[in-house]
């Protein structure tokens, strides 16, 4: 630890830097905890989504994993927390979990990992391989952290952890950068008169875009008139991206959406939607709808994961059964046709928000349980420690 700045070390450890709603946890966490120093190691690379990170005094390291086990990087990952010495190491998910036994031989004295959804290869948690891979490094991690209520009952009962190490953190949202629309123009290519339905994702197969686009398709199919106003927009890059494109093309719709890839201005398209979706085959917490809901609007969103820990059904939006198109399709063609209900859930959805999912009660959840472990482990690194 450099004599220049006393702050304890977090390192952040990711399979890839780039745009998702857990590496928006960690931005947030970075920008949060100025009481801490920072860094970002990514197993494979740092894309230009570190620009999002306010702070410059983040250092970045990018390992150019291989597929395959990470083994190969523990002699890097050793040797950077061996040189760099940090306080604390943050894995996120499943992909990382692995620099937990580097971190534990060099001596890491806090090894906290964070679990935030799943991977399409284990949409439910009910792989027997990964629960026995969790297990395996379940001696190498000092603490784990959940961002629903499933996930803990997942890592307590499914995998063996005590409750004792597990922490329930919701992710947060900056209500103020994602807000309903104030009277100023949205990023969205439509005329005044056209109300969208949108989505924000990576578009890969565990966000299962091609649901919304056929649900889309399948909704001006019930109702035609809708095509006069209803438009789409489908942001994020990824597989899915000219899958859906030929779904609306084939149905001859392509021209009622818009599919622009990755953006960085999400929070002034989410202005400019008039219902958000979510139809993901698995999630933990999603921060998108986090966003979405804090930008006030009603919620569509597929029953898995933690979405109904976020949406409440008949008040902040609408849950529907994963991968049933008609009942998306009619959930969104609800709130097209009943703009008064589409705001009641609006409201509700930013007022939700807004007690229990706020960016500074996430950083604050977070900083205690840093400083808390740290305490028992490495008082002198402890922030404050004389």
């Amino acid at each position: 630890m450099s004599p220049a700045d006393p702050r304890p070390l977090i390192a952040h450890v990711v399979y890839r830097f780039d745009i998702g709603g857990l590496e928006n946890v960690i931005a947030s966490l970075i920008d949060w905890l100025p009481t801490y120093r920072h860094a970002v190691v990514a197993l494979t690379e740092v894309t230009a989504f570190r620009e999002r990170i306010a702070r410059r005094d983040v250092e970045y390291i990018a390992l150019g994993k291989a597929p395959g086990h990470a083994v190969r990087l523990y002699p890097a990952l050793y040797r950077y927390f061996r040189r760099a010495r940090p306080a604390v190491v943050h894995t996120c998910n499943l992909a990382a979990l692995e620099a937990a036994v580097p971190a534990w031989l060099a001596r890491v004295p806090v090894r906290v990992h964070a679990e935030h959804g799943w991977d399409v290869h284990d949409r439910d948690g009910s792989s027997r391989k990964y629960r026995h891979i969790r297990r395996l490094y379940r001696p190498f991690v000092s603490r784990y952290v959940t961002v629903s209520p499933h996930i803990v009952e997942y890592l307590t009962r499914g995998v063996g952890i005590s409750e004792a190490d597990v922490s329930l953190i919701f992710n947060g949202v900056d209500t103020d950068r994602y807000a309903p629309a104030a009277g100023g123009s949205a990023a969205v290519p439509f005329d005044g008169g056209a109300w969208v339905v949108g989505t924000v994702g990576r578009m890969q197969a565990i966000k299962n875009q091609t649901l919304l686009a056929r649900s889309f398709v399948r909704a001006l199919q019930i109702e035609p008139r809708a095509a006069d106003s209803m438009r789409l927009a489908m942001i994020g890059d990824g597989p899915l991206r000219s899958v859906a494109a030929a779904i609306l093309a084939e149905a001859g719709v392509h021209h009622l959406a818009w599919l622009p890839g990755a953006r960085d201005d999400v929070a002034a398209i989410m202005r400019g939607l008039g219902c958000f979706v979510l139809p993901s085959l698995a999630e933990g917490t999603s921060c998108t709808i986090q966003e979405a809901m804090a930008s006030g609007l009603p919620i569509v969103a597929t029953a898995v994961g933690g979405n109904a820990d976020l949406v409440t059904e008949g008040v902040t939006g609408t849950l529907v059964p994963s991968g049933d198109v008609d009942a998306m399709a009619h959930a969104i063609l609800r709130y097209w046709g009943d703009r008064t209900l589409a705001a009641r859930h609006a409201a509700a959805a930013r007022a939700r928000v807004a007690e229990a999912f706020s960016i500074r009660a996430m950083a604050d959840a977070y900083d205690r349980l840093f400083s808390r472990l740290l305490a028992q482990r490495a008082p002198q690194l402890a922030p404050g420690a004389a």
